[in-house]
């Protein structure tokens, strides 16, 4: 069973034998984990299932600490005599395993390399050991993968913690931004106060479905830490009626520390987030794909052509002209839950006509862009797609004639190296930004000569 849990950060600071004095700046994160390590106590659970953004992270894969036991300490602080040591819960681990590999989730222990404790796991664990010891402990890294995947894994998490009587508390462990402040480790950036914001209301509100929708770029921003963790909760507490109870926010040092602890009061069937999720997201790809626009409705139907029968999509009789007469360079970009999914397309035109430039580039976006694996059928109701017809490019003397919003820019070296990138793409809002990306694309260095051109796209979305 599930008897409660916790939203705590994770700053080294924070300990009295690293801070030597500086954590008294952060009084009020003192308290606030003071009074969860009374929490737990009072709970007395049996096993700890923490997550930590400072575990093994993979790109595919969450990595579950395997083994019995695991040792850790402050060395890397300078505070080497505060160490610990825990005994991991070896029973859950291994039922975490076979549950992940039955439901095809792409977690446990198998790559696990992870055998000393970090910071994420040792600064909560270091208050809740001073007035509660008597638990076993399962450590969980977080991953590349959507938030949705995380949320799902969560509900894996919280169906093997129903089977059993044992009292399970869950620590979700990370800070918020870093970019709070000029002096702060990233500076300041409008995104950090402003994700804190967001994520201190959806948090103290309970609103785990919220969690699922922050924007890839938004996130990368704010400079975040933990959202990843807290989406796990929010998957572990999915239809389950909770209490959350807000202790503490403060950003002294320029990174947002956040409390919230959640009391568990029994089923709330209406909370099922995730199915709430997904039931708009396959609404939004079907009026995509049988919407007005007939750029995404052919895109749509040449991928699902693809994916499901590996076979090339016929040219469907009710094209609009303007795609059967003209030819241009298309690019086709698949989206899955707000991440890019894929990418592909043509400078300038290859292909008869537009509607066949789309349909080569559709099956090439789902399934040969060295970035990602192939689409799997599964995936086909959550993908959102967009088509960018191009227009000709023409050559610009320097980057002042570049505008981020309105134009893509193409780079090409003397010996035929190109790197192109489209316009208006979120977490692109500088030239610089824009430029180094196309170089690097194109594998060509900052220091090396390169031309301009710019080009303009008519874009359905």
């Amino acid at each position: 069973m599930i008897i409660g849990a916790v939203m705590v950060p994770h700053p080294p600071i924070a300990v009295a034998e690293i801070g030597k004095g500086e954590e008294t700046k952060i009084q009020k994160t003192l308290d606030s984990f003071s009074r969860v390590a009374a929490y737990v106590a009072q709970m007395k659970p049996d096993t700890i299932i923490l997550t930590t953004p400072h575990a093994v992270m993979y790109r595919d894969w969450f990595n579950v600490s395997k083994g019995t036991e695991a040792y850790g300490d402050f060395a890397r602080y300078r505070a080497k005599k505060v160490s610990f040591h825990v005994e991991y819960d070896e029973a859950f681990t291994s039922r975490l395993d076979e549950v992940c590999r039955e439901a095809d989730i792409p977690a446990g222990t198998t790559y696990d390399t992870d055998y000393e404790l970090d910071q994420g796991t040792m600064v909560p664990l270091y208050f809740i050991r001073q007035k509660y010891e008597n638990f076993k402990l399962v450590r969980i890294g977080l991953s590349g993968l959507s938030l949705p995947m995380h949320y799902r894994f969560g509900t894996l998490i919280q169906s093997i913690c129903m089977e059993s009587d044992k009292r399970y508390l869950i620590i979700a462990s990370g800070d918020l931004s870093h970019c709070e402040k000029e002096d702060g480790p990233y500076g300041y950036h409008p995104e950090g106060p402003e994700y804190d914001r967001r994520l201190m209301e959806d948090m103290g509100n309970a609103n785990f479905g919220n969690l699922i929708r922050y924007e890839p770029a938004f996130l990368e921003k704010a400079q975040e830490c933990g959202h990843r963790s807290f989406t796990i909760l929010g998957g572990i507490l999915d239809r389950l009626s909770v209490s959350p109870s807000v202790l503490s926010h403060e950003a002294t040092f320029g990174v947002g520390y956040g409390f919230v602890i959640y009391d568990i009061n029994g089923k709330a069937e209406s909370r099922n987030f995730l199915d709430q999720y997904e039931a708009e997201a396959r609404k939004k790809h079907l009026e995509l794909a049988n919407g007005s626009d007939p750029y995404i409705r052919l895109a749509a139907r040449a991928i699902e052509e693809w994916v499901t029968a590996h076979r090339k999509l016929k040219l469907p009789d009710d094209l609009p002209e303007e795609m059967l007469n003209h030819r241009a360079g298309v690019f086709v970009s698949i989206h899955e839950h707000g991440e890019l999914r894929g990418c592909i397309g043509t400078i300038s035109a290859v292909q008869k006509n537009i509607a066949e430039e789309i349909i080569k580039n559709a099956i090439s976006s789902c399934s040969r862009d060295p970035r990602f694996d192939p689409v799997e059928p599964k995936e086909l109701p959550y993908l959102e797609l967009s088509v960018d017809v191009l227009k000709d490019a023409e050559p610009v003397p320097d980057p002042s004639m570049l505008d981020v919003k309105r134009y893509g820019v193409i780079v090409s070296t003397e010996d035929g190296r190109r790197g192109l990138l489209l316009p208006n793409l979120d977490g692109v809002d500088t030239i610089e930004e824009q430029l180094s990306i196309a170089l690097r694309k194109g594998g060509i260095s900052e220091r090396e000569p390169y031309t301009l051109e710019r080009f303009e796209v008519v874009r359905h979305a």
